[in-house]
């Protein structure tokens, strides 16, 4: 059986019309947990203030992706205007050429300077038309120091009533350290508002979670898993999303192969056996482990 097949085969048993636990940031999953639903509203609310920067960190699997890909489609059904830079680690003149072309200007046989000169009358002419445009920098700890400064520089740009340009950065907690920098200190002091996207807090957030994806995804029947399944869920994963997914969707894979209709501990073991990150629980019986080991053989 291929490895397509067997996930299909493994979503009609629970009821499922989609995977409710890929990796893709897709915002028809989004979950809106309590430190998701504070940084959105953050971001909405310094941007509708007209505020320069914006902050969001967190650590890896938190949902930092996954909350950029919100704010751009709230941005886009505002009718805002966006340059979005996901791979952030450019030189200064790459950085203003992606910006041209996010606005849609062309850099070809056009000077830095010009390039630049390009991009302010450019957001001169859709401030004049009133329409707010906003730079989003994914991954924005992989910046180099002397870009983070050009983001200052562009910062700069405003009529005497608005800023020209608002700029909102999502990053790991290294961006934060690379920011305490005396020389970003001018940087740094321009971030007015900032938010921490933390992970799931307890059990009954998890169970929150679960659910609420399991739903999307289409299932419609008890909740699939057990007091003792969430609580080894949340203990391996310390309740970072992206891990939450990754040992759930192994769970359901083995609960599939052991024909069980509801996940309990020694599924959410078997996962973690086989996950690199996640938090290891008491050994598990030699037949959970040959069962994971004979879904593998059948996958290959």
């Amino acid at each position: 059986m291929q490895l397509n097949e067997l996930r299909a085969a493994c979503e009609q048993f629970y009821g499922l019309q989609q995977s409710a636990f890929s990796l893709t940031p897709n915002t028809d999953f989004y979950v809106e947990l309590p430190s998701q639903k504070q940084a959105f509203d953050t971001l909405m609310f310094a941007l509708s203030s007209g505020e320069g920067f914006v902050k969001i960190t967190g650590e890896v699997g938190t949902g930092k992706t996954l909350l950029c890909r919100r704010l751009l489609n709230a941005l886009a059904m505002e009718g805002s205007v966006t340059a979005y830079i996901p791979n952030p680690d450019l030189t200064q003149s790459a950085l203003w050429r992606s910006i041209a072309r996010e606005l849609g200007l062309d850099d070809n046989h056009r000077s830095d300077s010009q390039v630049k000169d390009d991009i302010q009358q450019r957001l001169l002419q859709l401030a004049t038309d009133g329409t707010q445009v906003v730079l989003v920098v994914d991954e924005a700890q992989c910046m180099p120091r002397d870009t983070l400064e050009t983001l200052r520089l562009i910062s700069n740009l405003e009529t005497e009533r608005q800023k020209l340009v608002q700029i909102v950065l999502f990053g790991q907690p290294e961006l934060d350290h690379c920011l305490d920098d005396a020389s970003l200190r001018q940087l740094r002091q321009r971030i007015t508002y900032s938010a921490k996207l933390r992970p799931l807090n307890s059990t009954q957030a998890l169970a929150v979670y679960l659910q609420q994806r399991l739903t999307i995804a289409g299932y419609r029947g008890m909740p699939l898993f057990k007091p003792a399944a969430l609580k080894a869920l949340w203990q391996a994963s310390g309740g970072i999303p992206r891990l939450v997914n990754i040992l759930a969707a192994k769970s359901l894979l083995v609960g599939y192969g052991s024909g069980s209709r509801a996940l309990d501990k020694q599924h959410i073991a078997c996962a973690v056996k086989d996950t690199e990150g996640a938090l290891r629980l008491i050994d598990t019986s030699w037949r959970w482990q040959a069962l994971l080991a004979a879904l593998v053989l059948v996958i290959v």
